[in-house]
Order: structure tokens, then sequence, then C-alpha cells
């Protein structure tokens, strides 16, 4: 991963991943003509970006692409620029289709149909349906279990079964059952 400096808290930060699918045979000249453009948008002023090459072994040709800007102004700056426009030229002939672009939110990682990120108020809703019986069940069963553990020890264990069961079952199973509402468009009656 080949990355670009950061100076700003994330809270402050607006993310966007963008995919490209580089051309076969052209993987080293797009991974050259990226660190160009790196090194031309630190320049700039870009806050931060980051390279995410395909795994080793696989035959994917998709490179991921997350850079952070200081605000939503600067953003839109950037994507309005010369420098941007000249990339994008540049690197037309290296990729194939536009860029799959869109804003990173914290809620994100389980919702990651391209271009179908439902609301933040729907992800929300599912989110609260998976945290709330996670912390109920391991804040009860933890103790229980482990009677004795000095109470930050006890949180810590708590807090690691909640993140893992939402990541590896509840929030897989909800996305699941809720698929058709969370993706449901604003003038469609389910939604």
């Amino acid at each position: 991963m080949q990355s670009l400096g950061t100076s700003q808290t994330a809270q402050e930060l607006v993310h966007v991943a963008v995919v490209r699918k580089v051309r076969p045979g052209r993987e080293a000249e797009f991974e050259a003509e990226i660190a160009r453009f790196f090194g031309a948008a630190a320049e700039a002023g870009a806050n931060g970006a980051y390279l995410i090459r395909p795994i080793l072994g696989t035959r994917s040709r998709e490179y991921g692409i997350l850079r952070a800007f200081r605000n939503r102004e600067e953003m839109k700056r950037f994507y309005a620029s010369d420098l941007y426009r000249q990339w994008s030229e540049t690197s037309g002939s290296l990729v194939e289709g536009a860029p799959n672009r869109r804003e990173l939110h914290g809620l994100d990682i389980f919702f990651q149909e391209p271009g179908k990120t439902p609301p933040r108020w729907k992800m929300a809703i599912v989110t609260y349906l998976a945290v709330t019986p996670a912390v109920y069940v391991f804040s009860r069963l933890v103790p229980a279990l482990f009677d004795g553990l000095p109470g930050p020890v006890a949180m810590l264990v708590v807090n690691i079964c909640v993140v893992a069961s939402l990541t590896w079952i509840l929030m897989p199973l909800l996305i699941k059952a809720f698929g058709r509402w969370l993706q449901a468009k604003k003038n469609d009656p389910d939604s």
C-alpha cells in the first residue's frame, strides 16, 4: 500500500473510495503514473491518498484508491481541478471503464454494494438492531463465564465479543434480512 501523509483528525475528513480496473499488462505503468499523481496531489494540498493493489496471486486487476479531504469543499475542488482532469486523461488509456467512486462513512463497511449505499438512517437502524442484543448478551455472559475479571478487562472482552459477533454474524445476517428495505428507492412504498 502506498500512501500520502495525513495531518487531520478522522472526524474532520471526508473519505472517498475509488475502484479502477487496470487493462491487462498495464499494471506497472498504472502504478508508476499514480505514484506521480500522488506526488503532484500532495504538492497541490491533498490531505491523504492510499493505493491498494490486488492481492498477489490473484488475477484481479482492480486497484483501490482511498482519498482523504479536509472537508467537502476541498473534495469538490480536487475533482474539479485541472490536476484531476489531467490525471483522468493520462490514466484513461491504462484503465477499463469509468472510476467507481463513493464517499465512505463509518457504517458503510457493512453495506458494500457499490453505488447503492443505503441512507444513513437505515444503516443506523440495522446497526442498532445488531448492537443491542450483542451488548446485552455479552455484558451478561462474559462476567458469568469469567467471574472475578477486573472491570476494564471484562469490558475489553465484552467489546471484543460484540465487535466479532457484529462483523461475522449479526451484521451479515441483518443485511441479508433487510436487504430489500435497505436498497429501496425513495418513492418505493417499502422504504
